[in-house]
């Protein structure tokens, strides 16, 4: 008979990982439960390896803290990119307006990682 896929809360989770731990068995823990032993052998790993990172969730990459750091940074960084970049645009609005203006016809430096230039 084949099972249904049950879905398992993070409390349960990590209450069955203390449970095989203190019992030190894991068919006994397994059995009390009902899941297999396969799922508590992921959990136990899971927690060995991520620690409180680990059961994020369904969807959610499991990420250590020095993981979930890079990810920050690099979305700050992004970020911060495109707020520079509107800011260059918006530098350019203004003399761009200025018929017969020196700064309307002339170019704004752009950052050289830009991919594309900003003119009036």
């Amino acid at each position: 008979m084949k099972r249904k896929p049950k879905h398992y809360t993070l409390a349960f989770k990590q209450k069955a990982v203390e449970l095989s731990y203190a019992k030190g068995s894991v068919a006994q823990v397994c059995e009390d439960l009902d899941i297999l032993p396969a799922v508590l052998y992921r959990w136990r790993k899971e927690q060995k390896d991520y620690g409180k990172n680990s059961f994020p969730g369904r969807g959610n990459p499991k990420m250590t803290d020095e993981q979930k750091e890079i990810a920050l940074l690099k979305k700050q960084l992004k970020d911060t990119e495109m707020e520079r970049d509107i800011l260059k645009k918006a530098i350019c609005i203004p003399a761009c307006r200025l018929a017969g203006s020196p700064r309307a016809t002339a170019k704004i430096p752009v950052h050289k990682t830009a991919p594309y230039e900003i003119s009036c």
